[in-house]
């Protein structure tokens, strides 16, 4: 992804010194529809997901571990459950038959709601959002 620096480099180019996006395109090393792409957006867009993440392993449990996560939302923050113990009751009680890194890849999301440490967790998930005071 392009600086705003040079987004804003480019966009001066072409619009106020009045050069042409080939010439534009050249100066830069870019290609041409860079350049377009440049001119449509006074900023870079970001990359936005399509679609949101599948999760065949997890997608059936996901129900249970909010179930979970809100029952202890009325329990002391030290009776909580942590996110190896909510993985062990998935294989126990209900029978999750993914790995440990499956279940805990999703559950700083929903834990960092739940528990006095707070986490960024949105590196886990497009969707998810930091806690508030996050670091």
């Amino acid at each position: 992804m392009y600086e705003v620096e040079l987004y804003g480099r480019v966009r001066r180019a072409v619009r106020v010194e009045g050069r042409s996006q080939r010439a534009v395109a050249k100066e830069y090393g870019l290609s041409r529809d860079t350049v377009r792409k440049m001119l449509q957006y006074a900023v870079p867009p970001g990359y936005q997901r399509q679609q949101p993440i599948k999760r065949p392993k997890l997608g059936p449990w996901l129900g249970v571990i909010d179930a979970i996560l809100n029952d202890d939302k009325q329990r002391p923050p030290k009776q909580r459950h942590t996110s190896k113990r909510i993985f062990e009751r998935l294989k126990e009680e209900h029978g999750f038959t993914g790995g440990y890194t499956i279940a805990y890849s999703r559950l700083p999301c929903f834990l960092s709601l739940a528990s006095s440490r707070r986490r960024n967790c949105a590196k886990h998930s497009g969707n998810c959002q930091p806690a508030s005071g996050a670091a």
